[in-house]
C-alpha cells in the first residue's frame, strides 16, 4: 500500500529572506519553495526538516496530513494579540497543543489516526482553505480554539472509555457565533472530524457574533474613542515592520468590547456528549421519519401515474391488444418486453372492469398462436398468463 504525504507552509506577516531560504532549500530538494510559501508531497520516504522549528523560526502557518488518516495544522500568532495562557484553555491532547517561542503562540491543532484508521486516498486539503483561522483569532475570535476542545471530545466518545474524566472535564469559554462558522472554521471543524452533531450540542450555549462583520459607525467610534498613544503605537511598530499590521488587534479589542460574560453555567463533557447522542437519535428519527414519508409520497405519486396510465389504454382496449400483436410480431426481445408489460396493464384493466375471463381467452389465443416462440413463452409465464 502506497503512502502519501503533504506539507505546506506559509510565511503571512513577513516573507523570508535569502539566508532562510537557503536553510530551507537544504531540506529538500524537491520541494515548491517561494518567501512565502514551502509545499511537498512524498509517495514514499519523509520529510527530514523539522516541522515545528520551522514554524517556531520562519513560518506562521504548517499544514500536513496523511492518508493514513493522521494531520496537523500549526498556526503562530504574535502573543500581544493570543496570549497562550488564553488559548490553552481550550487545549486538550489529543488535539490542540499551546505553548510560547521568541513572542509568539503557537496552536498545534492535530489528530493522530495512525493506530486504527483507515486509510484515506479521497481528501486533500491545503493551507488556503483554513489560513484565514489565523486572522479570526487575531481578532479574537476564539471559535477555531472551542472546535479544537469539540474535536478532542469526538475523540473520548469515540473511545468510550473514562466517563468518570468526562464528568469533570468542563467546558472552556463558549465563544459567540457556533451556530455559524465562517468559511475556515467549517474546513477547521471537517479537518479535525468534529462531530457535528455535538457541535449543535455546544452551540445551544452559545449566542450570536456580537462582531460578525464588524459595522463600520460602530467600529469608526470605538477607534475614535482609543487613546491616541496606543493608536500611535500601533502605527509606528506597523510602519517599522516590527509588529503585525494593527486591523486584528483594533478588531480583537472591538470584539471584547462587545463580549458579555455568559449567562449559562459551564457544561461537563459528559452532559455535552449526552446532549450530542440525544441530538443524534432524534436526527436520525427525523430523517427516518423524513424518508418514509419521501417513499410513501413517491409510491403515491407512481400509484396515481399507473391509475392515469390505465385510464388511457381503457380509452381503446382494441388498439391496446393490436399494440400487443404487432410487437409480438417484431421478434426482438425488448419488444417481448414491452408487450409482455402492456399485457399486465390489460389484466389490471380487465379486472377493473369484471371482465378478467375476456382477458384470459385473449391471452389464451396468443400463447396458442405464438407457442413456437419459447423466449415470449417464457414472459407469458413470468406473469401468468394461462396456459391452456
Amino acid at each position: 500500500m502506497s503512502e502519501y504525504q503533504y506539507y505546506e507552509f506559509l510565511a503571512v506577516d513577513r516573507p523570508l529572506n535569502s539566508e532562510q531560504l537557503e536553510q530551507v532549500r537544504a531540506l529538500s530538494t524537491r520541494a515548491s519553495i517561494s518567501p512565502t510559501r514551502f509545499v511537498n508531497e512524498y509517495h514514499w520516504g519523509d520529510f527530514r526538516g523539522d516541522t515545528t522549528a520551522l514554524v517556531e523560526q520562519f513560518y506562521d502557518a504548517h499544514l500536513y496530513y496523511a492518508n493514513w488518516g493522521s494531520r496537523r495544522l500549526v498556526l503562530r500568532l504574535p502573543a500581544t494579540v493570543l496570549p497562550a495562557k488564553k488559548a490553552s484553555a481550550y487545549a486538550l491532547e489529543e488535539s490542540l497543543s499551546v505553548w510560547t517561542r521568541s513572542g509568539y503562540t503557537l496552536l498545534d491543532f492535530s489528530l493522530d489516526c495512525e493506530d486504527g484508521g483507515e486509510w484515506d486516498f479521497e481528501t486533500s486539503y491545503e493551507l488556503s482553505s483554513l489560513i484565514g483561522l489565523r486572522a479570526e483569532l487575531a481578532a479574537g475570535d476564539l471559535r477555531p480554539l472551542y472546535l479544537a476542545w469539540l474535536a478532542a471530545l469526538t475523540v473520548w466518545e469515540l473511545a468510550e472509555d473514562d466517563e468518570e474524566e468526562y464528568t469533570r472535564e468542563t467546558e472552556p469559554p463558549v465563544p459567540a457565533g457556533l451556530s455559524a462558522l465562517t468559511g475556515p472554521q467549517r474546513a477547521l471543524a471537517d479537518f479535525l472530524k468534529v462531530d457535528p452533531d455535538l457541535l449543535t450540542a455546544a452551540a445551544q450555549a452559545s449566542g450570536p457574533d456580537p462582531a460578525p462583520a464588524a459595522d463600520r459607525r460602530a467600529l469608526a467610534a470605538f477607534v475614535a474613542s482609543l487613546p491616541a498613544k496606543d493608536k500611535d503605537a500601533m502605527l509606528l511598530a506597523a510602519a517599522l515592520g516590527t509588529a503585525p499590521q494593527p486591523g486584528p488587534e483594533l478588531l480583537a479589542r472591538y470584539r471584547a468590547s462587545l463580549t458579555t460574560a455568559p449567562s449559562v453555567s459551564l457544561r461537563s463533557a459528559a452532559e455535552l456528549l449526552d446532549a450530542a447522542y440525544h441530538h443524534r437519535t432524534e436526527r436520525t428519527r427525523r430523517e427516518q421519519e423524513a424518508h418514509r414519508e419521501a417513499e410513501a409520497e413517491r409510491a403515491r405519486a407512481a400509484a396515481q401515474a399507473h391509475r392515469q396510465h390505465l385510464d388511457r389504454l381503457a380509452r381503446d382496449l382494441e388498439k391496446a391488444w393490436r399494440d400487443v400483436e404487432d410487437l409480438i410480431a417484431r421478434k426482438k426481445p425488448t419488444s417481448y418486453d414491452t408487450a409482455v408489460t402492456l399485457l399486465r396493464d390489460l389484466r389490471e384493466i380487465h379486472a377493473r372492469r369484471g371482465t378478467l375471463s375476456e382477458f384470459e381467452r385473449r391471452a389464451d389465443e396468443l400463447r396458442i398462436a405464438h407457442r413456437g416462440k419459447p423466449a415470449l413463452m417464457r414472459r407469458f409465464d413470468a406473469i401468468g398468463v394461462p396456459n391452456p
